[in-house]
């Protein structure tokens, strides 16, 4: 009998995605599920009917494997709009959402034993997207803020930071990219300008290129979103990623893109090409309709808001139920101090929570290479109706102030 492993060494350490352990015990239990990071709410009504028109015109052959003309043209004019990046839709590649884009750029760029630095508590694909690449995963900690005991947000400083000796450190002659994820998940930052400055200095002192991860760009509260790609001589060697799936609230249809100059949108096609060839045709076709109309309306505007009003509500929920909260510059998470309960593990207490009161967060040390040396917190999204999270609030109040399980 043949007993040799059924799979690769490149994919044997890796095991199953935190996100759909807790999605499945939510269903389970019939916890309200502030985990995953989906809406739980209908997308924009003209979008979906752009997808049903679209499907009436019978749109339903392959797409060009570089994606649709018209959505890459929307997806320029949208950077060129915002930001001043003089974006040509030939420098526009669209993928099966931002999970694929990242996964296409790593595998396009990265070399066996190349290193790729990410900032850590990472989100959750980045290490194993750089691994199957052949590459090697360098991590430079985000340290939280201090104070998180307090329930009272006013005392709190305001941002995750890093040391910046530690992350020129971290560069090196095998240093091949950087991944630069702002606003960040699973944290909520925004890096600064000086931040971004630093990275971008290091980059080019080093040759490497920096693959930003911006799909939350559209979701920031604090402070301003800046594309590394705007920074003096980044452009050249930036590879920019975006989704429409957060932005419209489609996380399902999966409508990814990547932004950069000639040679690295070449390198990323040559990947492109052989994982997924090309998108689903008539959500290209939504999606353009849904840039376009973007620009064009209060769409932007009106998500802010949206978005603003759940973030303060979660925030106030978790306070009153003994959780120390920063609130996030950005993204639609919150990561919560649980220290006052005194659990072993984020784990533990995230299970907990989900089967005893029934509101399911996910435990940030599944973003981390050491889970062990993570803080004790746990992370809860507000995408989610009003009501949703009001019920939240009622099931949170079965939460005893003392240790989980003890009495």
């Amino acid at each position: 009998m043949d007993n040799r492993p059924r799979h690769s060494q490149r994919v044997a350490s890796f095991g199953q995605s935190i996100f759909t352990e807790m999605s499945a015990l939510a269903v389970t239990h019939g916890a309200i599920n502030l985990s995953q990071g989906f809406p739980d709410f209908a997308g924009p009504a003209h979008v979906k009917q752009a997808a049903i028109a679209a499907i009436s015109a019978d749109h339903n052959q392959y797409a060009p494997s570089p994606g649709l003309p018209i959505l890459r043209e929307a997806a320029a004019a949208t950077y060129q709009a915002t930001y001043g990046l003089p974006v040509s839709p030939a420098e526009v590649t669209i993928t099966c959402g931002a999970t694929e884009a990242l996964f296409a750029t790593l595998l396009a760029l990265i070399d066996p034993g190349d290193e790729v630095i990410l900032f850590e508590p990472a989100y959750d694909s980045y290490g194993p997207n750089t691994i199957i690449a052949g590459g090697v995963p360098r991590y430079v900690r985000l340290e939280p803020p201090a104070a998180q005991g307090s329930a009272d947000s006013s005392t709190l400083p305001t941002d995750w930071t890093f040391d910046p000796d530690a992350l020129r450190a971290a560069f090196n002659p095998r240093t091949r990219a950087i991944v630069v994820n702002t606003p960040h998940n699973p944290t909520g930052k925004v890096f600064t300008r000086p931040e971004l400055e630093l990275i971008a200095a290091l980059c080019l002192e080093h040759d490497v290129i920096a693959v930003a991860d911006e799909v939350y760009d559209r979701m920031v509260f604090t402070g301003q979103h800046i594309p590394i790609a705007t920074l003096p001589n980044m452009w050249e060697r930036t590879v920019t990623i975006n989704s429409t799936g957060k932005t419209f609230s489609m996380t399902g249809w999966k409508i990814g893109y990547t932004l950069a100059p000639p040679a690295l949108t070449d390198a990323i096609r040559r990947a492109h090409q052989w994982a997924t060839f090309a998108i689903a045709t008539p959500f290209q076709h939504a999606m353009a309709a849904a840039l376009t109309d973007a620009l064009e309306s209060t769409y932007y505007a009106e998500l802010h808001r949206f978005y603003a009003e759940r973030r303060a509500l979660l925030v106030d929920i978790l306070q009153a139920h003994g959780f120390g909260v920063v609130p996030p510059a950005g993204t639609y998470f919150i990561m919560a101090d649980i220290r006052p309960w005194q659990p072993a593990s984020d784990v533990e207490f995230c299970r907990y929570l989900t089967t005893e009161i029934g509101v399911a967060a996910i435990p940030p040390s599944a973003f981390y290479e050491q889970p062990a040396t993570a803080p004790l917190m746990a992370r809860f999204c507000f995408a989610k109706e009003l009501a949703t999270l009001q019920t939240a609030a009622q099931r949170l109040a079965l939460l005893a102030p003392h240790p989980a399980g003890s009495s």
